[in-house]
């Protein structure tokens, strides 16, 4: 599947956002708080009822759905966009299933802290897999990184991302994906949206449990990037939606 052929990629316009568009941010009059009113199409952002990211206070068990990832390590291109560093995957081997139902993998980015929490704790990295299936259901899988060890397929990535805002770089060594996943895949899931605009809902949203290490330095090799200034969104209200926990 194809992302230039594919109709899907009306759809994932909005998840390559920042390279087209600068209106918004994460400072002063275009901060989170203003995104709603900076444009007619980010009116999500300010009137959506099942907006990203949440804090996950609570949850329920629900019957066994597995999780079962299948990526083939490959990458595309990678990006500092400005908001965040983006790596771009253009491969029907790169997808997760689930409920039966197969998600293909087409970029994956970082936001500093992170954004979404779990009871309460926020983490230093959260990295965000934003997947799609035959239908255009955007389904993004968010794992959590902790302070440890170094992770040795971000220093990959740290090591030819350019300081230089929406400069591509073509990913030529093997990228091994799977290397940010961690080996217990128990997950939390609910219905959200996208957590920079247009904010788009009706987005399924999987939380991995566990989460993953990396280096204090390549945290902080990120957070320079982003000139030192954070890219998580606010929590946002949860309201009528219950979280789902396997």
């Amino acid at each position: 599947m194809k992302l230039s052929t594919c109709l899907l990629f009306v759809s994932l316009v909005s998840v390559n956002y920042a390279i087209a568009n600068d209106q918004w941010g994460y400072q002063g009059n275009i901060s989170p708080e203003h995104w709603g009113e900076i444009s007619k199409d980010f009116s999500a952002c300010k009137a959506g009822k099942h907006q990203s990211p949440i804090n996950i206070a609570t949850s329920k068990k629900l019957h066994h759905h597995e999780l079962s990832f299948h990526y083939d390590l490959t990458a595309e291109e990678l990006v500092n966009n400005g908001h965040t560093v983006q790596i771009n995957v253009n491969s029907d081997n790169d997808y997760l299933i689930y409920k039966n139902d197969k998600y293909y993998l087409k970029q994956f980015h970082f936001h500093t802290p992170s954004e979404n929490q779990i009871h309460g704790k926020s983490y230093p990295l959260e990295v965000h897999f934003v997947h799609a299936n035959k239908e255009g259901k955007l389904l993004v899988l968010a794992v959590m990184a902790n302070e440890g060890k170094a992770n040795q397929e971000l220093a990959k990535a740290w090591s030819v991302v350019s300081d230089k805002q929406n400069q591509a770089v073509a990913v030529k060594d093997t990228f091994d994906i799977s290397k940010f996943i961690p080996a217990d895949h128990g997950y939390y899931h609910f219905e959200g949206s996208l957590t920079t605009p247009p904010c788009t809902e009706d987005v399924n949203w999987l939380i991995l449990k566990t989460p993953v290490e990396v280096s204090k330095e390549q945290i902080a090799k990120f957070a320079a990037l982003l000139k030192d200034h954070h890219n998580n969104r606010p929590i946002q209200p949860i309201n009528d939606r219950e979280v789902d926990e396997e």
